[in-house]
Order: structure tokens, then C-alpha cells, then sequence
């Protein structure tokens, strides 16, 4: 007869049943449990300082990413979900004055958003040159100070090296799970220096991060699988007609 593969779930429950059932002699078995790091990727038994270099390697080597959550920088709330790649991203930032959508392809980065943001990112009251940019795309030049500021949300390289980090001394705060997914934390300073759930199942990504200081919670999935970015048509795009808004 064929074996039917148990699922990590399934196989769990099905332990835990045996070992209530299994009875010695002079009571229930002793010792009987599941090892929480039996058909992983075995980074939960390394100590965090190696799980730590594990999980860089493997975001570092990846192609692609999906990123989502927020970022608490220069006492600013930014909300992202962005797809990130090498060569370039799509996504959208929610922020103060409102979200608006980045697009990068290659060197070239463009920003769509609705009146309401540019209204706002204008201080003024023309409301029909804000009309004019809804929903197009508007190309942002390279030597405008917009460029530096936007651009950083698009890089894969630059978000995860400064993203990936957690302060103070490291170590490890035990099994858990994020979307189905078994991970091992690591920890900052016992948690206030950020903490940082792996991957334990297949390459040992990093799943969820939560930034020290209450700067944010991020989350990422979608590793490794590609996206398509196509430049928008010549009737979706607008010249903005001055300096960019950085604020």
C-alpha cells in the first residue's frame, strides 16, 4: 500500500494524538513531543547571529520581492506596498498628503496620483492644473530633488540593507508562523532592538520585521517570482510643468 505524505499541520495533530493515547505501564509516555525544527530548513538550531547572515544571503540573492506595511522615519508614517526588483519596482506610498503610485524602469522613475495629492503637494488652488495630473503618470527628472527622495522607495538593494537590520545584542525567541509559514525570531535587545521572523521552510527569508523604536512593521512574500513593469503609453503621461513636491 502507497503512503500518503502528512502535511506539516496534519503531522503535528497526528503526534500530538499518539503520544495522549500511548500509555506506559506506569502512565501517559514521558517525553513524547514533535522537534519544531524536524522537515525544516534547520536555521531554527543555529544561534541568531547565523540566522541573521542565513536570512541577509537569502535576500540579497533573490530577484524579486513584495514588500508591505510601514515605516516610521523623520517622525513621518509611510505605508507601502511596493514589488521590488533589480532593475526596477511598482507599487504605491501612502503618506500624509495622500498615496500616489511609483513606477521604476531601469533609471527612469515616474509618479502617478490623483488632484487630491497634487492639490496638496501645490499649496495652491488650481484645482484645474491638479485636474490635468489625475491619474497620469508624470516622469520625474533625475536632477530634480524629488528624484533622491522617491527613487529610495524603489530600490530592492537599498530598502532591504537598511531594513534588515535589528540593534543591540542578538538572539532567539522561539517558533512561529507567519501566513502558514513555520519561521524562527530572532531579536534586538530581547525585542527593542526590532525583531525579525525567518523562513523555515525552503531558502530561510525573511518574513516579517518589526522595526526597533516602533518604526514600522514590514512584511514580505512574493521571493523570487518575477513581474512585469511596462512603461507607460505617451498619452498616460503628463510633464509636471515645475519642480517636483518632495514633501
Amino acid at each position: 500500500m502507497t503512503a500518503i505524505p502528512l502535511g506539516r499541520t496534519r503531522r503535528t495533530a497526528l503526534v500530538s494524538a499518539m503520544c495522549t493515547l500511548v500509555v506506559t505501564g506506569t502512565g501517559l509516555l514521558s517525553g513524547c513531543s514533535e522537534d519544531p525544527d524536524a522537515g525544516t530548513n534547520g536555521v531554527g538550531k543555529l544561534p541568531a547571529g547565523q540566522i541573521q547572515s542565513k536570512t541577509r544571503a537569502a535576500a540579497e540573492s533573490a530577484d524579486s520581492v513584495r514588500l508591505s506595511g510601514n515605516v516610521v522615519t523623520n517622525g513621518r508614517t509611510y505605508k507601502l506596498d511596493m514589488r521590488l526588483k533589480s532593475d526596477g519596482a511598482t507599487g504605491t506610498v501612502t503618506a500624509k498628503g495622500g498615496a500616489f503610485g511609483l513606477l521604476r524602469i531601469g533609471e527612469q522613475l515616474y509618479l502617478k496620483a490623483d488632484s487630491a495629492f497634487w492639490n496638496h503637494a501645490d499649496g495652491d488652488k488650481d484645482a484645474s492644473a491638479a485636474g490635468k495630473l489625475d491619474g497620469k503618470y508624470v516622469k520625474v527628472p533625475q536632477g530634480d530633488p524629488s528624484y533622491k527622495k522617491f527613487v529610495g522607495f524603489t530600490d530592492m538593494d537599498v530598502l532591504l540593507d537598511g531594513l534588515l537590520t535589528l540593534h543591540g545584542s542578538l538572539g532567539t525567541d522561539g517558533h512561529h508562523e507567519q501566513a502558514g509559514t513555520p519561521t524562527i525570531r530572532i531579536t534586538g535587545d530581547e525585542g527593542s532592538g526590532g525583531t525579525l521572523d525567518v523562513s523555515l521552510e525552503g531558502r530561510p527569508y525573511p518574513l516579517l520585521l518589526v522595526r526597533a523604536g516602533g518604526a514600522g512593521t514590514l512584511s514580505f512574500s512574493s521571493w523570487g517570482k518575477d513581474f512585469a513593469l511596462t512603461k507607460p503609453k505617451q498619452n498616460e503621461t503628463v510633464d509636471y510643468g515645475k519642480q517636483l513636491p518632495t514633501s
